[in-house]
């Protein structure tokens, strides 16, 4: 099977953020997604809004942009179909959060987006696709060839759990503390083709991947491939998709900038003929899941041998390290912001605060929602 990769012409950036609507009052997801997308939509071909898109439950609003340069562009993207969406949230006394799990939500009793594409993911793969009520953040960083996309992606699994370290913000599942960071990153992983991906020698060997599991009727496209960072064929971009939920933009600034610098970073060190790091993939896997259990309070292996160090410390000489590739985008001052996170925690962190504060869940999900609310005040 030939799959066609549209090549970028410089580091594109695109992110997609999922929200979660939820009752000012009560804190529980309330499920308006298709009326509130209906009437933001109702002008624009197809009554589609172009930003504002249905997720699995109707509970949920995707947020994309469009194809960005910066990440403060994407930001200020995202910020103006928010600031579309805000007016008929609050004429409803609802608001938007995005994390990576509801503290309390009941995925049970939760109701499916109308349309044909989620009832036939319920049927496909059963109790997986019916428990994924989770929010994930996912970047879009642009490349110039097919065969740049899959060295990278190989490459970059030695980097993908940091960047679930710092987005972390899903330590509570129905109610009950997990124990861990990340929740949601271990329930999407019961999903057929998700988690971390293979190590691939070429665009050949992906599309050999690809033609298999087509043939085995596993997947109907490229696009049923979920893994944790993958090449898109028709955008030309690595898409990075590991990440919790993320509650503020200023965050989701800070961490698109890592992925942007990440992918230039690779670039040029292809380009001068340099080597790209190399971490065998027992070691990415046993780095996701300290990601997943401690978040940023973790330790990162960094060898095959057994050495480690704290993720704090690791991030900071990542963040160091791609600072003249920063400098160079003119996105220093947010990736500058992967600081601010290791100095406050991530959202995990500030989670667990409140509660251990004396706050409850329901003061959890004001947290929530009141960290992007106030990014969107005038």
């Amino acid at each position: 099977m030939h799959v066609d990769f549209t090549p970028s012409a410089g580091p594109s950036l695109g992110v997609e953020v999922e929200y979660g609507v939820v009752d000012k009052e009560t804190g529980r997801y309330v499920e308006v997604a298709d009326e509130i997308l209906g009437i933001i939509g109702a002008d624009h071909p197809d009554n589609e809004h172009p930003k504002a898109k249905h997720e699995l439950f109707n509970s949920s609003i995707e947020v994309i942009t469009g194809v960005c340069q910066t990440p403060d562009e994407a930001v200020a993207d995202l910020k103006a179909t928010l600031l579309e969406l805000k007016p008929h949230l609050d004429a409803r006394g609802l608001a938007m959060e995005s994390s990576g799990t509801h503290p309390f939500a009941d995925w049970d009793a939760m109701r499916l987006s109308p349309g044909e594409r989620y009832q036939r993911l319920i049927d496909e793969i059963g109790w997986p696709a019916r428990r994924l009520a989770i929010h994930g953040v996912h970047f879009h960083v642009g490349v110039r060839s097919k065969e740049k996309a899959i060295k990278f992606i190989d490459s970059l699994l030695g980097f993908l759990p940091q960047m679930l370290a710092l987005s972390t913000s899903s330590p509570y599942w129905m109610g009950d503390d997990t124990g861990l960071a990340s929740i949601r990153a271990k329930i999407f992983e019961i999903m057929p083709t998700s988690g971390l991906p293979p190590w691939m020698a070429d665009w050949a060997a992906f599309e050999g991947f690809m033609t298999a599991l087509i043939k085995a009727e596993t997947i109907r496209s490229v696009k049923e491939v979920w893994w944790d960072i993958r090449p898109h064929p028709t955008y030309g971009t690595i898409e990075f998709r590991m990440c919790d939920g993320i509650p503020t933009l200023r965050e989701v600034r800070s961490i698109a900038a890592l992925a942007q610098a990440l992918v230039v970073w690779m670039d040029r060190r292809v380009d001068a003929g340099e080597p790209l790091p190399d971490i065998p993939s027992w070691v990415a896997r046993e780095n996701k899941w300290r990601a997943c259990r401690f978040g940023l309070d973790g330790r990162v292996m960094t060898d095959v041998t057994g050495t480690t160090q704290p993720f704090k410390e690791n991030i900071a000489g990542i963040v160091d390290m791609l600072q003249p590739v920063a400098q160079d985008l003119g996105t220093l001052d947010a990736l500058d912001g992967v600081r601010e996170i290791l100095e406050t925690g991530s959202s995990a962190n500030r989670q667990r605060k409140v509660v251990a504060d004396g706050g409850s869940l329901k003061d959890v999900v004001a947290l929530l929602r009141e960290e992007l609310a106030v990014e969107l005040q005038p």
